[in-house]
């Protein structure tokens, strides 16, 4: 039997009612030099019976084990593969006819790159189109802090191997793990062109984005530490108004038995790489709170009542900090900006930003959630689509807001710059929750909530 160049292997759980769609769009595909290989995840619904009968209808190699989780399935396959290049299809997703062949026939040509990726379209439960996800030119991207998606993405199986397989640890966000071990040390490739149909549906595990964000976080330190990236010295800077210049500004309003300001500092004061943290405000109030609750472990900066004006840019604030802090400490290597009306944000998240800072070796971190919403600009005569073709999702044109109150910044940069605008910007994504920024009553309200749930 000629050896074949791709090995195609469909992961299931629990996913029966979908499977024979995935698998006969791997049957189909133009290209033929393919080993397909089916590993059922323990499944206890209808995938048993189909896979027997599948398996004796058309001689694929199907695979039963009991549930060890994703990666640890993913890990199976490359044991088990013999191609050249390794693929793997989720059950409830399917390709399109010619996906194989194109991804072949591009890395092919580059021998040098590590994996290539298309472009897929997002479909509903039952199949039907909801749009087209079109990617980046990824010969034309410098920051690779966008991965590809963990399925459909065709690996050179040597590559993949060498980088140690999967992380058993981590049983989801696959593909950020995989892209984290190899974007670095390989050329990816990418395709702009839908060449597979990514089912939306109640069961997808991108669904739980708050246990999706904490995985990736967790991926992220581990990936600090594999590299060995050394610790750099952080300045964390929270700048207060209060409630005596800002009627909306409560920093010492109880939110479940704690001061506002508390969450910020003490999530602050959390993290080893942060070795001082300042509290700016021209708030007596909040200064005694600092001082009688923090003793020396927070700096206080008397904040100038002009630059604690509503309409005064946070930049002025920050560089009188910085001017104040140098005279008696060291430079840090990165400065962050944290807002206390982000009491939800936890202290891992911080954390992130200045990973993922080390990681990309960014000029800046923005905390940011995508909007993924209908937009409008408004052009004079009225409001106009911001993006007309709501089949096509672009990613170029994808926006996101800036949220989660958090500014991580290169110490060097900021002073050369005199500004917060970077040419480099990395970014990370927080979930509704910890993204929750308190300005109305509302607002708190829902904190509350939050808390006490």
């Amino acid at each position: 039997m000629k050896k074949p160049l791709v090995s195609a292997y469909i992961t299931n759980y629990n996913y029966g009612k979908y499977l024979e769609k995935a698998i006969n769009s791997l049957l189909q595909q133009t290209y033929s030099n393919i080993e397909i290989l089916i590993i059922d995840d323990g499944s206890k619904d209808s995938s048993l019976d189909i896979l027997k009968r599948v398996e004796k209808e058309s001689g694929l190699k199907v695979i039963f084990q009991k549930n060890k989780g994703l990666n640890a399935t993913n890990n199976v396959a490359i044991k088990r593969a013999m191609g050249k290049y390794l693929v793997r299809l989720d059950a409830d997703d399917f390709l399109h006819s010619e996906a194989i062949e194109k991804m072949v026939l591009k890395i092919e040509q580059h021998p040098d790159a590590c994996m290539v990726f298309p472009d897929y379209y997002n479909v509903d439960e039952d199949g039907e189109i909801i749009n087209r996800v079109k990617r980046h030119n990824f010969e034309d991207v410098s920051l690779f802090d966008q991965p590809a998606h963990g399925a459909v993405t065709l690996i050179r199986l040597d590559y993949l191997r060498a980088v140690g397989g999967y992380d058993e640890s981590f049983r989801r966000q696959d593909g950020y793990d995989l892209w984290l071990k190899m974007s670095n040390k390989y050329r990816v490739l990418n395709i702009n062109e839908p060449l597979f149909y990514y089912r939306q549906h109640g069961k997808s595990i991108t669904d739980n984005e708050e246990k999706l964000f904490e995985t990736r976080r967790s991926i992220k330190r581990a990936h600090v530490s594999k590299r060995g990236l050394k610790p750099l010295k952080v300045l964390a800077i929270v700048p207060i108004r209060g409630h005596e210049f800002d009627e909306k500004s409560f920093p010492l309003r109880s939110l479940g038995g704690k001061a506002l300001l508390d969450y910020t500092i003490e999530n602050a004061l959390s993290i080893g790489e942060i070795e001082n943290v300042i509290v700016t405000s021209p708030s007596k109030e909040v200064l005694k709170h600092i001082s009688n609750k923090y003793d020396e472990k927070v700096i206080q900066h008397k904040r100038n009542i002009k630059l604690a004006q509503i309409n005064q840019r946070i930049d002025q604030t920050l560089f009188q900090a910085l001017e104040k802090y140098l005279t008696d400490h060291s430079k840090p290597d990165l400065v962050l900006l944290l807002y206390i009306e982000a009491p939800l944000r936890s202290a891992s998240v911080i954390q992130e930003s200045i990973d993922t800072l080390k990681l990309f070796d960014v000029d800046a971190i923005e905390a940011v959630r995508q909007e993924n919403g209908i937009l409008y600009q408004h052009d004079g005569t009225g409001l106009k689509y911001l993006q007309e073709n709501h089949e096509l999702k672009l990613e170029r044109n994808d926006v996101y807001k800036r949220v989660g109150g958090l500014h991580l910044m290169r110490f060097d940069k900021l002073m050369e710059k005199k500004r917060m605008a970077f040419e480099r910007t990395g970014h990370i994504i927080l979930d509704q929750k910890q993204a929750h920024f308190i300005q109305t009553e509302l607002d708190w309200g829902i904190a509350e909530y939050l808390v006490n749930k």
